[in-house]
């Protein structure tokens, strides 16, 4: 234990306490979305060069024509921050507003450290709590359930969740099985409380697979990301059909009942054979990957983002987000929009 000196005491400053729990039955709601971008595009050729392949061939297999890689002092913390002050631009709340910041990362800037504090700090949020929540690619989505859970409680009022990833430090530059596919950014929702009855965020329907945590792994020995490709791509093509499926019965809904389809931005492909299986309008199955890549926890809002700024997402329209990734974890939840309709702010996506 630390001795403190008896000449020289320590006051702490006042911590910022959780709200009165709330009195009356309420939902959670999504307010306001940001994104953030590291300027430093990376296109398809010279990464196509160094592992051998064609040029056309990463957009054919994956659908990517390009992603962002941080620069030397861009951070997981710089970039969550800057989609976290969007987001609460967008919704039109001041930071000193937030009682609680989630980080949904795989990529945290240290091992200790968790990163979401420092991006409260970054933000202006003061001492509020804030924590890392590590899901892979599912971790927006497991945010929204957990956010959403603690605003219905009258735990929390308002809380900036954030997905931000800089997965570019985490690759072997020579594997064309991942080399290609992941790039850096984030995406940011502010969840606040509305009254019971109101349109909101709807129960998630959430799973994991322990067994087969082998298909994405980054082992703490050799920090770089392994993955089986083949056997990633028919698990997420079947866990995010599923899911589609069970949240809709879990929120007494049917795929038609769905205004838009938010899927983990993993692979055009897999968007495609989700589509495919359960029918849907492709008009209705967003597709942002092209410019950004996967960006794991950061991919559904910045998706959000994409579909609002080429006018598919509008107030009032049923959406169902849907992810899976790393653990393997997945998950899938609906909501109503009731932030901000189609706009060009709010970001950088």
């Amino acid at each position: 234990m630390l001795e403190q000196d008896a000449a020289t005491p320590v006051a702490p400053a006042p911590t910022r306490t959780n709200g009165a729990r709330a009195t009356e039955l309420r939902t959670a709601s999504v307010a306001g979305l940001g994104t953030a971008l590291p300027p430093t595009i990376v296109e398809n050729a010279p990464i196509a060069t160094r592992v051998g392949v064609g040029d056309d061939w990463i957009e054919r297999r994956t659908g990517i024509r390009q992603r962002r890689h941080a620069r030397p002092g861009e951070s997981t913390a710089t970039l969550g921050a800057e989609a976290g002050l969007a987001a609460l631009a967008d919704a039109g709340i001041a930071a000193a507003d937030v009682d609680l910041l989630i980080a949904a990362t795989c990529t945290a800037d240290h091992a200790i450290p968790g990163t979401a504090p420092e991006i409260a700090h970054l933000m202006g949020c003061g001492q509020i709590p804030a924590y890392d929540l590590g899901a892979a690619c599912s971790g927006f989505v497991t945010g929204l359930d957990t956010g959403s859970a603690l605003i219905e409680s009258g735990r929390h009022d308002t809380i900036v969740l954030i997905g931000v990833e800089v997965l570019s430090r985490f690759l072997n530059p020579e594997d064309k099985g991942t080399a290609p596919i992941f790039g850096d950014g984030a995406g940011a929702a502010v969840l606040t409380a509305s009254a019971l009855g109101g349109a909101g965020i709807d129960l998630a329907v959430m799973g994991s697979d322990g067994s087969n945590a082998e298909y994405i792994i980054a082992r703490r020995e050799n920090p770089v990301i392994v993955m089986d490709g083949h056997s990633t791509f028919g698990a997420a093509v079947s866990r995010m059909s599923q899911g589609a499926l069970d949240a809709c019965a879990a929120s007494g809904l049917t795929l038609d009942d769905i205004d838009l389809f938010v899927f983990h931005q993993a692979n055009a492909r897999i968007l495609t054979s989700v589509g495919d299986r359960l029918g849907l309008d492709p008009a209705k199955v967003v597709n942002a990957i092209g410019e950004i890549g996967n960006v794991s926890a950061a991919s559904i809002p910045m998706a959000l983002q994409h579909a609002r700024r080429a006018g598919q997402l509008n107030h009032g329209d049923r959406v169902l987000c849907g992810a899976f990734g790393a653990g393997l974890t997945w998950g899938s939840c609906i909501l109503t929009w009731t932030g901000p309709g189609s706009t060009t702010a709010g970001g950088h996506a």
